[in-house]
């Protein structure tokens, strides 16, 4: 006795092939976009969403290769997601998202980030540098 099968989607009625689970391309695609938004985000998704995020932010308000903003226009920025790092010969720690750094600092009580593009010079010193 066959037993009579429902599409995983839109529940018609299925014809054809034993083992078919969908009506159509679409019914398909659609189950599968909706099966994807009820599970949890994975942690490298974050990560790689939030990455992008900061880069896409210090491209935009970096554009002469060195700025300086104030901290709470970059809203959306999380400064824990970073690529690689760069010490400067003043010690100051400028963290990287690829190719576009930032360094945070307090002047005049107000936090502020310096806005950098990563040069060439500083691959000279990035394998000696150490955080310590």
């Amino acid at each position: 006795m066959r037993i009579q099968k429902k599409c995983l989607y839109c529940n018609k009625q299925l014809e054809g092939r034993t083992d078919k689970k969908y009506c159509n391309l679409h019914c398909k695609s659609a189950y599968q976009y909706k099966k994807q938004k009820e599970e949890p985000e994975r942690f490298y998704n974050k990560v790689d969403n939030q990455l992008k995020l900061n880069r896409k932010l210090l491209k935009e308000y970096n554009k002469a290769g060195k700025s300086v903003i104030r901290a709470k226009i970059l809203l959306d920025f999380d400064s824990n997601f970073f690529t690689h790092y760069w010490k400067n010969q003043k010690g100051e720690v400028y963290l990287f998202v690829y190719e576009y750094g930032f360094l945070k600092k307090i002047e005049g009580g107000k936090e502020k980030f310096i806005l950098v593009t990563w040069q060439d010079y500083m691959a000279k010193n990035l394998k000696n540098t150490k955080l310590s």
